[in-house]
């Protein structure tokens, strides 16, 4: 009666109570659950009449329409749940699934006590993320084939401890070692990942194309621990910490217990909602732009971003103003931007030399001149940002651009003796938006936040190259910490 994948999640109902059978289309699996004795009662709804309609007929020739019952419902939003012990939500994609879970009531009481059976024909990746999102974990989970398709059907359960998965997580699943498809299906995946990455390649998207490498190996050969120390090496390699500022503070600023990791978390900032994600995604160590430790700490309080990371035994590596300098980092990045948004050619300038090979800022010419309002929207592009500050009295068009990441406000002096129309930056104080106006320079101050947080994607580039078997995640709250309203 049954195809493979509905086999499979009828074996994983557990026959505790009733079972509700979502999206029931025809009824089969409810008939199945009562005549082979797993269940005394289903409740079968689906969303539209003509597939209930099939479900009656189904269960009227299988004689159990007295232990099915039928509702005409929108996912579970009209299923009475008294009793329910198991929900199966099959043969709908990942996302769908995810929402009907998302929009249900259920109490805390049936939370505990309900076992939900899910089949996802499609992102299985973003229904395990969620399933964890909402307070529950992946208690079992195989691999089924049908034909030549190969489907995963999980079961999912309430769990206490939160947890959050990284994008790594969500694609591997959790499969028993002993299930003979669960090696196929990852490396069907893998190679999925490898295409996607060689059609980025092509498309002249490098960091996306090695992080999608990057996960292709991981699903083919598995995560593994790298030494804390051999991250630092690395960086320090790209961009040496004793490049950075007098004032600065970069480098390895808390060990953690093992000085191994498997999992890294990338954020601009070190915050305690952070460290939070860090810790519920089991990670090791997070790399941050801005050091957590800045000035000599008298007291470190229970609340203190240091006190989390030693309390969680997450290490914390700070690569600020060397970051800023290293011909890749963060004013690369923006460089690279200009390029591919407004076809800047190679003959690039420095805003600020500072000796031995380093630079802060550039100094770019457009091929043509823009309107100010123009390259204010370039640049929301460019940094994402939603807001960007333009002097009301600058130049109207400009051609010849400085910008410098963070706080450049200081570099105007610097910008505008090198006979610049404008400077891109951030942080700019009132001070400096004087000074603008009176040397009739035009200055765009797109936010601290968003000139430098666009250099996370690259760092995950080069620590992805270098180490794929690493899970390298950039934080979801790694976000502008203003709202504006």
């Amino acid at each position: 009666m049954l195809d493979n994948r509905l086999k499979m999640c009828a074996d994983m109902v557990s026959g505790r109570g009733a079972a509700c059978d979502v999206g029931t289309d025809h009824a089969l699996l409810a008939a199945e659950l009562v005549l082979s004795g797993r269940c005394q009662r289903v409740i079968a709804s689906d969303v539209k009449e003509g597939p209930l309609e099939s479900a009656r007929k189904t269960v009227e020739k299988y004689g159990v329409a007295d232990k099915v019952q039928l509702v005409l419902s929108d996912g579970l939003e009209n299923v009475p749940l008294e009793g329910v012990t198991d929900i199966v939500i099959a043969g709908m994609g990942g996302e769908t699934i995810a929402d009907i879970i998302g929009n249900t009531s259920i109490d805390r009481y049936e939370q505990e006590n309900v076992r939900w059976i899910l089949q996802p024909m499609s992102k299985p990746e973003y229904l395990r993320k969620m399933i964890y999102e909402y307070q529950m974990q992946i208690t079992s989970e195989r691999v089924v084939e049908d034909g030549e398709r190969l489907y995963v059907v999980m079961c999912a359960e309430y769990n206490p401890e939160f947890r959050y998965l990284t994008e790594f997580d969500a694609l591997n699943g959790f499969f028993s070692e002993d299930d003979p498809l669960a090696e196929t299906y990852r490396k069907r995946e893998s190679v999925r990942l490898k295409k996607i990455s060689e059609a980025l390649a092509g498309a002249g998207k490098n960091d996306e194309a090695v992080h999608y490498n990057a996960l292709s190996v991981k699903l083919a050969e598995g995560a593994d621990e790298v030494e804390v120390s051999a991250i630092y090496g690395y960086l320090d390699s790209l961009c040496p910490f004793d490049t950075q500022e007098k004032w600065d503070n970069s480098g390895l600023l808390v060990e953690n217990r093992s000085g191994l990791c498997d999992t890294v978390v990338l954020s601009l900032d070190i915050t305690g909602r952070v460290i939070d994600e860090a810790a519920c995604k089991w990670a090791d160590l997070i790399i941050s732009h801005h050091p957590v430790i800045f000035d000599p700490l008298r007291r470190i309080a229970r609340n203190s971003p240091v006190f989390q990371l030693i309390e969680t035994d997450i290490a914390a590596i700070c690569a600020h103003t060397n970051l800023d300098v290293a011909a890749w980092g963060t004013n690369g990045v923006i460089l690279r931007k200009f390029r591919e948004l407004l076809a800047v050619g190679d003959d690039v300038e420095p805003l600020e030399e500072l000796g031995g090979g380093r630079t802060l800022g550039w100094i770019v010419e457009l091929p043509e001149k823009l309107r100010r309002d123009e390259l204010a929207g370039k640049l929301k592009e460019i940094f994402g940002c939603e807001y960007v500050r333009v002097s009301a009295h600058g130049r109207h068009f400009v051609q010849k651009i400085a910008f410098c990441s963070g706080s450049g406000g200081s570099s105007l002096g610097v910008a505008a003796e090198k006979g610049c129309d404008a400077l891109v930056t951030g942080d700019v104080k009132h001070d400096v938006w004087i000074d603008a106006e009176n040397q009739r320079i035009a200055l765009f101050d797109c936010g601290h936040f968003h000139t430098e947080n666009l250099v996370l994607c690259e760092l995950r580039r080069v620590l992805e190259e270098r180490f794929p078997r690493l899970d390298v995640e950039i934080a979801e709250r790694s976000t502008d910490p203003c709202e504006y309203v």
